[in-house]
């Protein structure tokens, strides 16, 4: 089985510029997006339902902000979109689908930095990651879990390109880090680091301007963390950067299962 994370930065605009035939191309069976900034009736008929897949989303209730969805070709047994915490729910950075013993969450990390830059979503932003770690250490008793999506953190000075420069930049700020720490001490696995220790210059992330993609100035704040008993499933992870069509790229993990 093959899964598949991706801020699209807009879904209908990724739909234009070839979301659908990477849907196909991509040999994948789940597809999680992050940041679709649509209501799903917003949506074309053809990324609503494409052929062979089911789609789930989570809109926030602003219009044109944040959302996430996944695809799968197999229909979930159960989604949840809630974390029971208004606060946290409303801006609808969260989807969890389950397949049998199998959850697969699909989560877009809120930003730090705040309308002004000067880091005030960063309280949120922890709160936020807390709520989704104790949701899904729940859900790891149970069976394989994976959490994948924006982080918007880059864990380790390896993951970015720049971090003399942006060390009190959100996303790369030490209680941010901390707080991705927390995982992997608790025992989940960020599913690329394990499988390409050392190896820097792997970025999931380019500002828009600047040539900064195609120098590969990027950040690395997209992941798939596995629980302890998913990531015994892991055969192969992978970043692919030649996926064009979002400042973000894909990002994923071939497994077995069942």
């Amino acid at each position: 089985m093959r899964i598949v994370s991706w801020n699209v930065n807009g879904l209908r605009a990724s739909v234009k510029k070839g979301f659908l035939e990477f849907l196909e191309t991509s040999e994948a069976d789940i597809v999680g997006v992050q940041e679709v900034r649509a209501f799903p009736g917003q949506l074309p008929q053809e990324a609503r339902e494409p052929t062979g897949w089911h789609a789930s989303f989570s809109p926030a209730e602003r219009p044109g902000y944040s959302g996430v969805g996944i695809y799968s070709r197999e229909a979930p047994d159960r989604i949840e979109t809630s974390l029971g915490d208004p606060e946290l729910d409303v801006e609808g950075r969260i989807l969890i689908a389950h397949f049998g013993k199998l959850s697969v969450a699909s989560v877009y990390f809120p930003k730090g930095s705040g309308p002004n830059r000067d880091n005030s979503r960063v309280p949120y932003k922890l709160d936020f990651y807390r709520a989704v770690f104790d949701r899904m250490q729940k859900l790891r008793r149970r069976g394989p879990a994976f959490v994948m999506g924006d982080f918007n953190t880059a864990h380790e000075a390896i993951d970015l390109a720049r971090p003399k420069d942006n060390v009190k930049s959100s996303g790369f700020l030490p209680e941010e880090r901390e707080e991705f720490q927390r995982w992997i001490e608790r025992g989940w696995v960020d599913t690329f680091r394990k499988r390409h220790r050392n190896q820097p210059g792997h970025y999931t992330w380019w500002r828009q301007w600047g040539g900064a993609r195609e120098r590969n100035v990027g950040w690395r704040i997209d992941y798939v963390l596995a629980s302890p008993a998913a990531m015994k499933r892991v055969r192969d992870t992978f970043i692919w950067p030649h996926v064009l069509g979002s400042d973000h790229c894909p990002i994923g993990v071939d497994i077995d299962w069942p």
